[in-house]
């Protein structure tokens, strides 16, 4: 079962989504108006999924999006009465998985779970390959970099360089990038 953080950023009590939560069987773990502290409050009490029911979704609820998101990333589910595409793509690049305009019915609860669980998981998953992918170019380019010192260093070809480097990081059982920063290193110390 789906531990859910509910967020009530409506002038309304009691809410029309806690009902419909509690009908569909979802287990609201917490329930907290936006004057809170987000990022705290999901450290604090670790949700599966954060709910926010808002009629239109403000700065400061973006803001607070984009820094669960970035640092206790989970699927962020935005119910509201806002039509207007722009907002829509604010919260959705701020990170809500699902943003779901009017109509709460507790029926269209967990399809609504499902469909933002698989779309978080995606964009996790593109989040990480892209991160590996700016590593591998970081790394290459401190590579490239301990290459060039090298070849000045050895009065040789890029090739020569390249073979030496790679000779070194196999008889030491290091990575390329291991030696790679012990040269810029070592050439750091010299100049």
């Amino acid at each position: 079962m789906l531990r859910i953080l509910l967020i009530n950023d409506t002038s309304r009590t009691g809410g029309r989504l806690r009902s419909a939560l509690s009908e569909a069987g979802f287990e609201v773990i917490d329930e907290s108006g936006l004057t809170i502290d987000l990022p705290a409050r999901v450290e604090a009490v670790r949700p599966d999924v954060v709910l926010i029911d808002t009629e239109s979704p403000s700065r400061d609820v973006m803001e607070q999006v984009v820094i669960v998101t970035r640092d206790q990333p989970r699927p962020i589910v935005m119910f509201t009465d806002e039509h207007d595409p722009g907002v829509m793509r604010q919260a959705i690049k701020a990170g809500v998985s699902a943003y779901i305009v009017e109509g709460i019915h507790a029926q269209r609860l967990q399809p609504i779970m499902d469909v933002a669980m698989a779309r978080f998981e995606s964009d996790q998953v593109l989040r990480s390959q892209l991160h590996a992918r700016d590593q591998q170019l970081a790394e290459r380019k401190r590579i490239e970099l301990a290459k060039g010192m090298l070849m000045k260093m050895k009065h040789c070809g890029e090739e020569e360089a390249y073979t030496l480097m790679r000779r070194q990081a196999m008889s030491r059982q290091q990575k390329l990038i291991q030696v790679a920063e012990q040269i810029i290193a070592m050439n750091e110390l010299l100049t």
